[in-house]
């Protein structure tokens, strides 16, 4: 059996001696979730904040309003500064948000049910990704973990 990704990834962070924070809107803590199944995630995990109200994503992690007017919750832009705001709060050296449209409702043409940006942030840089999940609301939700939990595990190494 292949061992788990959050199994590696908090190995790794563990022999790397980094720490991990997430900040989460779409999949509601569900990245935070698959990371503190793995047995002594405590050492390496310090925390997420799960920001499912864009005023949270201003208040708590430090997005600007500015972003969210302009472009929206649902943005690259917004992803970004999830993650650096997270990453700064709780004194991460790794961060990685996720912010979306799970669905079944709440889509438009311009941003449809799946799509979802992530940010990463670390000391070095913060960059983001965009991706369309397929399926239903659940199904989203999951892509979405494990593509979070693939791109923190990429930033650690």
């Amino acid at each position: 059996m292949t061992e788990r990704i959050e199994a590696r990834l908090v190995a790794a962070c563990k022999a790397k001696g980094l720490t991990l924070a997430t900040a989460e809107s779409c999949t509601g803590g569900l990245v935070a979730g698959r990371i503190t199944s793995v047995s002594g995630a405590s050492s390496v995990f310090l925390g997420g904040v799960v920001s499912y109200a864009n005023a949270v994503k201003r208040d708590v992690l430090d997005v600007p309003q500015e972003v969210l007017d302009s472009v929206g919750a649902v943005s690259a832009e917004c992803a970004q500064a999830m993650a650096q705001g997270v990453r700064g709060r709780l004194k991460a050296d790794v961060a990685v948000s996720v912010t979306g449209i799970a669905g079944p409702d709440g889509g438009t043409p311009a941003k449809p049910v799946g799509l979802v940006y992530f940010g990463v942030a670390t000391s070095g840089a913060t960059c983001s990704e965009r991706c369309r999940f397929s399926g239903d609301r659940d199904a989203v939700r999951q892509q979405a973990v494990n593509r979070a939990l693939e791109l923190l595990a990429a930033a650690v190494g």
